[in-house]
């Protein structure tokens, strides 16, 4: 099975069970946020630059949690997918990343 959301570029980006096993199997605390990795891809807070490509896009879900989608974008093929997910405390750190993009405030 395969979900599709869209990317702020309008991208559509899959997640299928592959991936998802994979990142239950390496984050088990994931487990049951399936839908919620989607999300942060179709609405996240900032887009931040990867290391070889990717974007990495993380939503806050308190004032000190947040969760970080890794995904890739191939525009002129109009396709992507979701690489993993992952929850994590360290906002600041990530934030010093290369901002790509940031919601509105």
């Amino acid at each position: 099975m395969e979900h599709i959301t869209y990317s702020n570029n309008g991208i559509p980006i899959r997640l299928n069970d592959e991936r998802w096993t994979h990142i239950v199997e390496n984050h088990d605390d994931m487990a049951g946020y399936y839908f919620d990795v989607l999300e942060v891809v179709s609405s996240p807070n900032w887009i931040l630059e990867g290391e070889e490509g990717e974007l990495w896009a993380m939503k806050l879900i308190s004032n000190n949690k947040a969760i970080i989608v890794i995904y890739r974008e191939f525009k002129k093929q109009n396709d992507g997918f979701i690489i993993t997910a992952f929850f994590t405390t360290k906002i600041k750190k990530f934030l010093k990343r290369k901002i790509l993009w940031q919601q509105p405030k």
